[in-house]
């Protein structure tokens, strides 16, 4: 009969992962992410990561939001794999190009900030995609919603994919059936969707983005009728039919700063700020109770949103000796 493996021989191979992982050149090296990945090889990571992402919030509020969606926008293309951090450069189209992080997506001096912070602790030893995993979760504590353990290991992609930062990640105008197809594209489903979502709680958006709802939704010039006409009226105030593209919303105008399910009793309410954000009211039954669900039970939303960020967390990422450790986000090594 086999021996029971004592806690020294589980602890030692823990520690070893990394190394074992890193040397293992197959295809497919079985190597997976888990919390305690830097255990060993840098221990302050964490406690870093989060002192930085800590000062950042404190200075701008804002900033939680910004970091939370960056992660995001790596995910969904990809996979988790820092390729939104990538300037353009020789063969390198930069994702910040693409239309859903043109002139939006931000929080790349931050993560600046930090990787530089853990050079100086641990050289070449944690990810880009790691610390945009770390800051995602420490973003969602320091403004008050749940927290969770970030399961690490991956490694920083060689490339970045434009015309996949445009086609997959979900946009503010599409429909039901296409943002659940781009969830399920990626191994999240329904719940998933509804639940992420939830991040909309913090943050804001541009009146570019949600201007059709105002003036003209269904190309009749007619204004959506699923929002709140009042809120309307109040939205056009600073969304004029034309100018003032930039001018910045809060997506969750009860308690904008707060991470709350104040988000889905808006929904509830008919105001919702994007249309992607209030189909899920309209357009779909089985989103519309798990909105219910989660308008009623805070707590409900915070065990789900966990869940779904660990399982977003594991698109696809590079593992073993895939990809590099960048010594600069913006940049491959050379």
């Amino acid at each position: 009969m086999a021996k029971p493996m004592s806690f020294l021989m589980l602890t030692t191979l823990l520690a070893l992962a990394p190394l074992l992982c890193f040397s293992l050149k197959t295809k497919s090296s079985g190597c997976y992410l888990y919390p305690q990945f830097y255990d060993r090889s840098c221990p302050k990571a964490r406690e870093i990561v989060k002192s930085v992402v800590a000062k950042a919030v404190a200075k701008e509020t804002r900033m939680a939001a910004s970091l939370l969606r960056l992660h995001f926008h790596d995910c969904f293309v990809k996979g988790c794999d820092a390729s939104i951090l990538l300037d353009s450069s020789g063969t390198i189209i930069s994702e910040k190009r693409s239309n859903p992080n043109r002139n939006s997506a931000r929080g790349f001096e931050v993560v600046d900030d930090i990787k530089s912070a853990l050079e100086k602790e641990c050289p070449h030893t944690v990810s880009c995609a790691d610390i945009l995993a770390l800051a995602a979760r420490d973003s969602t504590v320091l403004t008050g919603g749940p927290s969770w353990e970030v399961p690490l290991g991956r490694r920083d992609s060689k490339g970045a994919s434009l015309s996949g930062s445009n086609g997959n990640i979900p946009a503010p105008n599409n429909t039901f059936q296409t943002i659940l197809t781009k969830f399920k594209l990626k191994g999240l489903d329904m719940v998933d969707l509804v639940a992420l979502s939830g991040s909309h709680t913090i943050g804001n958006s541009r009146c570019t983005s949600f201007r059709q709802r105002l003036y003209n939704q269904s190309g009749n010039g007619q204004p959506d009728y699923t929002l709140d006409q009042l809120h309307a009226i109040q939205l056009r105030t600073r969304c004029p039919r034309s100018g003032g593209d930039q001018n910045l919303f809060f997506l969750d105008f009860v308690s904008p700063t707060k991470f709350d399910n104040s988000y889905f009793k808006n929904l509830l309410a008919s105001k919702g700020l994007l249309n992607s954000d209030q189909i899920l009211v309209t357009k779909n039954e089985g989103s519309m109770e798990l909105v219910k669900k989660y308008a009623e039970n805070n707590e409900l939303f915070f065990q789900q949103f966990a869940k779904s960020m660990i399982k977003m967390g594991n698109i696809t990422p590079l593992t073993g000796s895939k990809g590099e450790i960048r010594k600069n986000c913006r940049r491959i090594n050379n």
